[in-house]
C-alpha cells in the first residue's frame, strides 16, 4: 500500500494507479468481465493517458477511509454530497444512474406524479434512500415499503405479488434479473420508462494527495474525449447488450 504520492506527474511518465471501489454490479464487481462497466471505462480512461489502474475492493466505507486518508489515489463511484467535499475533489460526472419502478408486464402500471402510487406496497433495499422525494412520499403514507436485503428477494416478491413495483437503479436491476431468475420470470418483469431519479456518480480524488488535482485534471480531458468520440456510450450500449453479465 502507499500513502501520498512522493513524487509529482511529469507529462510522458507511466506509473500505477490504485483506486479504492466497492461492490455494485454490474458497475463495479470483482467477478465480472473487466470488473464491470464503470470499472472497464475509468481504466481505458486512464490507460490513454499512460496509466495502469488497479482496482481494490473493500466495503464502502472502507474504502472511503482507505482513499480519503491518501492510501487510494481514488475511489468510484460516489453520488455528490457536501460532507465528503472536505476529503475528496470531485471529477466530471463518470455515470448518471437512472431509477425506475419495475413491475410485472400483465398488470399494467402508470404514474405521473409519486402520488399516483398511493396505496401502493412497493419493494426496496435496506437502509436505502430513493431520494428526498421518494422518501418524503413514504413518510407521509402516499405508499407503503418493505424492504429486503436483495434485488433478488425483491424480484421474487413482484413475481408472487406481494409488492406491486419494485424501485431500483434500470442497469442495476436487469442485471440482478438476469443473474438470480429463471428466463421465464425474468420475462414477466418490465420497469416503467419514466425514472423517478437521476443521479450522477463521481470518481474522487484525496485533497491529501498533493497531486490529486492534477490527476483529476488528467482524468476529466481524457473522460470528455471519450464522451465527445462516441465510445463513452459503447460501454454502456455493451452493457445493455449483456456484455457485462458474467457467468
Amino acid at each position: 500500500s502507499r500513502c501520498v504520492w512522493a513524487s509529482p506527474i511529469y507529462a510522458g511518465e507511466k506509473r500505477a494507479l490504485e483506486i479504492g471501489v466497492g461492490d455494485w454490479p454490474p458497475f463495479l464487481d470483482s467477478s465480472l468481465p473487466h470488473q464491470g462497466v464503470i470499472a472497464h471505462l475509468i481504466s481505458d480512461v486512464f490507460a490513454e493517458e499512460g496509466y495502469q489502474v488497479s482496482f481494490h475492493f473493500r466495503p464502502w466505507a472502507r474504502v472511503y477511509l482507505e482513499a480519503s486518508t491518501g492510501k487510494r489515489d481514488a475511489t468510484a463511484v460516489w453520488m455528490h454530497n457536501p460532507e465528503r467535499e472536505k476529503d475528496f475533489y470531485y471529477s466530471q460526472p463518470v455515470l448518471k444512474e437512472s431509477f425506475v419502478f419495475f413491475h410485472i408486464k400483465d398488470r399494467p402500471f402508470d404514474w405521473k406524479t409519486l402520488a399516483d402510487l398511493a396505496g401502493m406496497k412497493l419493494g426496496g433495499g435496506l437502509s436505502y434512500s430513493y431520494g428526498p422525494d421518494f422518501d418524503a412520499a413514504l413518510a407521509n403514507g402516499v405508499f407503503s415499503q418493505e424492504r429486503m436485503e436483495s434485488d433478488k428477494q425483491n424480484f421474487q416478491r413482484l413475481l408472487l405479488g406481494r409488492i406491486d413495483v419494485f424501485p431500483e437503479e434500470l442497469n442495476v436491476g436487469y442485471h440482478s434479473m438476469r443473474r438470480d431468475l429463471l428466463p421465464s420470470e425474468y420475462q414477466k418483469i418490465t420497469h416503467h420508462p419514466k425514472p423517478f431519479l437521476n443521479n450522477d456518480s463521481f470518481l474522487l480524488f484525496p485533497r491529501r494527495s498533493s497531486d490529486s488535482l492534477k490527476l483529476m485534471e488528467i482524468f476529466n480531458n481524457r473522460l470528455k474525449i471519450f464522451r465527445e468520440d462516441g465510445r463513452y456510450q459503447r460501454y454502456f450500449d455493451a452493457l445493455a447488450e449483456g456484455k457485462y453479465a458474467g457467468q
